[in-house]
């Protein structure tokens, strides 16, 4: 009898079709996508869940104002959000629609039983709501009142800011009061429930120690929702409706429960800090009242801002995966959403960001490591990777060691959901990986007959180096790795997660004999205009043309990359062209947006003087202790704007160990003199 594999049951939360879905609603998707695969890899049995949330007042209203019955509205709307999925990579096991048949009956049998139990009674509500938030609010929450000329309350603003209507009907209530001693003593006794910690506090402090309130959980004033059995006027207001899919998803309330029994309860709910409150308090509550077990952990990750504030139709800054995923690839979308928000916190999207990552991260470190790789095996060794043979260098057991390091801390961080952090222990290889290049020097070892064996074995570390990254990546990026395992040629390579280590690697594999970069890099200004929405159609089309040529061009440069530390050899007279100056540093500090680079203003002789942009913020991170210095530029390059800013040249550096550091020449040599 086969082992039966521990089970792993994630959601997101079950999204609300009123609109078109934004890179925020996706980050949530692929952050539970990323942890699901990574669950398989470790060998789970992986149950993940996603859906939408489709009855309510508002797409009644929206379904009304577009000349539409509801059901064909959110009929489309719930098509878009699937295909949305898929474009996206998601590996779901189950889509559900709170409209599905099964699930409005398990509805229905949920609120006759807590009604039958007495923790349902039914009384009159009055109170400010809100459409768009689906939620009631007294008159002390509202952010904003609007009073007439004898100061009554006429209307208002929710704390979302959305408007708010006074609503006076018979409806249902929840009896929450009954049940916050409980819930404290749970939290008390479960401290893990609520992720990151701090949520618990407002959790606490903001709603259950003020004071508790019973909970309306039914309307009369709209009808497009799932009736109370029992008083049909009544139709079952969006909570129970909503939070109940989690367990409705899995079979519960009717005779096919197999996967209830199986699953539940769920190791994780994600979602948006918005509804944090309602996940850890009304549905805590609500399957203790059932007699259920609650969740294992309920995570509240921040929001995924631009630097205007939240995305929204009304600021025009809204940012659609589609457009990325279309221009930049799926991958590059999934790494920078998941690297770019940091772990419970707020992340801010900026084109810049997005650009620099895509540059800096894939393009320059992951995608440069593969290509000189490929193309050094191919050109020292015939294309074949061969088993280490002993001949080790200095190099190899640090490389091994961080490549050990880098597998057992990215369990670890994904375990807990830091998605980011576990990008950064995967960096810390690459980095590493393309350290080593440098250090062994491939180039050299392969000039020397009788450093042969040597070279074999350097070609082997960076080949397990870039297998152990491809196997970390699989959760992240669902193309790339299958890309890279191809390029070296050990397709079907069971890279399971829980079982990868550095050595182990097949006896031999042949590598393809024209590695194709899986990252070009992006020019800066044109990509930012691009995602701002700031190109015509023709520009649009010359920007595809223009990133195919870079394509093209990385490549050659990859397939001269294997001679003098990647650069082809190149005659005096090319040298001759190159125009080195002295300037002296005038004024230096870090540019706005931009982690890495540093903007210099230098005297180079001439009456306008010059500025430069250096990437080199990482090893100056007090630049303005470099004015008065004197550096040597490269003075005839073509002026290019990074970041808006102009850049006229490039300053020479020196880099050894990792640590960068610029030509610093003695102050007796004339601003704008020539280097010979």
């Amino acid at each position: 009898m086969a082992e039966q594999k521990p089970t792993f049951y994630i959601t997101t939360p079950i999204y609300y079709p009123s609109g078109k879905l934004h890179i925020g609603n996706s980050y949530t998707t692929i952050a539970c996508d990323a942890e699901a695969r990574f669950k398989r890899l470790m060998g789970y049995d992986v149950f993940y869940l996603t859906g939408t949330d489709e009855h309510g007042l508002k797409i009644e209203e929206k379904a009304e104002k577009l000349g539409k019955d509801p059901q064909t509205y959110v009929d489309e709307m719930a098509a878009g959000i699937k295909n949305l999925w898929q474009l996206l990579d998601i590996s779901n096991d189950k889509f559900i629609r709170t409209t599905d048949d099964y699930h409005e009956a398990a509805v229905q049998k949920i609120f006759e039983k807590l009604l039958a139990q007495g923790d349902i009674y039914l009384g009159e509500y009055e109170g400010w709501y809100s459409v768009s938030d689906e939620e009631y609010f007294t008159e002390t929450q509202l952010a904003e009142v609007y009073r007439d000329d004898n100061g009554k309350v006429i209307g208002g603003k929710a704390p979302s800011g959305h408007e708010v209507e006074l609503v006076k009907e018979e409806s249902y209530f929840f009896k929450m009061s009954k049940y916050a001693d409980w819930l404290l003593d749970y939290y008390k006794t479960h401290p893990d429930f609520i992720q990151p910690a701090a949520r618990m506090n407002e959790m606490i402090n903001n709603f259950i120690k003020p004071g508790l309130e019973d909970l309306a959980v039914s309307r009369t004033t709209f009808n497009w929702g799932v009736k109370v059995k029992s008083n049909p006027k009544h139709v079952v207001y969006v909570w129970i409706d909503a939070l109940t899919n989690y367990i409705t998803a899995l079979g519960y309330g009717t005779d096919d429960d197999g996967n209830f029994k199986k699953y539940w309860p769920a190791d994780v709910h994600m979602v948006g800090k918005e509804i944090v409150r309602f996940h850890t308090i009304y549905w805590p509550i609500m399957l203790h009242a059932l007699g259920l077990d609650l969740p294992k952990q309920v995570f509240g990750h921040g929001w995924l801002l631009m630097k205007d504030g939240k995305m929204s139709k009304s600021k025009g800054n809204v940012i659609y995966p589609e457009t990325l995923v279309e221009r930049y690839g799926l991958d590059a979308v999934r790494y920078y959403l998941l690297r770019a928000m940091p772990y419970g916190n707020d992340g801010i999207f900026t084109p810049e960001d997005f650009v620099d990552k895509v540059n800096f991260d894939l393009a320059n470190d992951l995608g440069n490591l593969l290509n000189r790789t490929i193309a050094m095996i191919n050109k020292y060794e015939g294309g074949l990777i061969i088993a280490d043979n002993g001949e080790t260098t200095e190099f190899d057991a640090d490389l091994e060691q961080t490549a050990q390091a880098a597998i057992t801390e990215f369990k670890d961080l994904m375990n807990q959901m830091h998605f980011s952090d576990a990008l950064k222990a995967i960096w810390k290889l690459v980095s590493r990986a393309n350290k080593y290049i440098d250090e062994t020097q491939p180039w050299i070892l392969a000039k020397d007959e009788t450093k042969g064996a040597q070279l074999v074995d350097v070609m082997s570390h960076l080949a397990k180096s870039l297998r152990v990254i491809a196997g970390l990546l699989q959760p992240i990026m669902t193309k790339a790795p299958v890309e890279m395992m191809r390029q070296l040629g050990i397709e079907g390579d069971n890279l399971q997660i829980s079982a990868l280590e550095f050595n182990d690697f097949p006896t031999t594999a042949h590598v393809v004999a024209k590695g194709e970069p899986i990252f070009p890099r992006l020019d800066v200004e044109q990509e930012v205009a691009f995602i701002q929405g700031e190109m015509t159609k023709d520009e649009k089309k010359k920007g595809r043309a223009a990133m195919e040529a870079a394509k093209k061009e990385a490549q050659t440069k990859v397939e001269e990359a294997t001679e003098t530390d990647g650069k082809k050899p190149i005659r005096i007279e090319a040298f001759d062209k190159v125009e080195i100056k002295v300037a002296q540093i005038k004024a230096a500090d870090h540019v706005e947006g931009a982690d890495k680079l540093l903007k210099f203003q230098l005297d180079d002789g001439t009456a306008e003087g010059r500025q430069i942009l250096s990437g080199i913020a990482k090893w100056y991170p007090e630049p303005e202790q470099l004015v008065g210095k004197k550096v040597l530029i490269v003075a005839n390059l073509k002026p290019r704007k990074m970041r808006g800013e102009l850049s006229q040249g490039m300053l020479l550096s020196a880099e050894h160990d990792g640590e960068v550091k610029l030509v610093i020449v003695p102050d007796e040599l004339v601003n704008g003199s020539g280097v010979e």
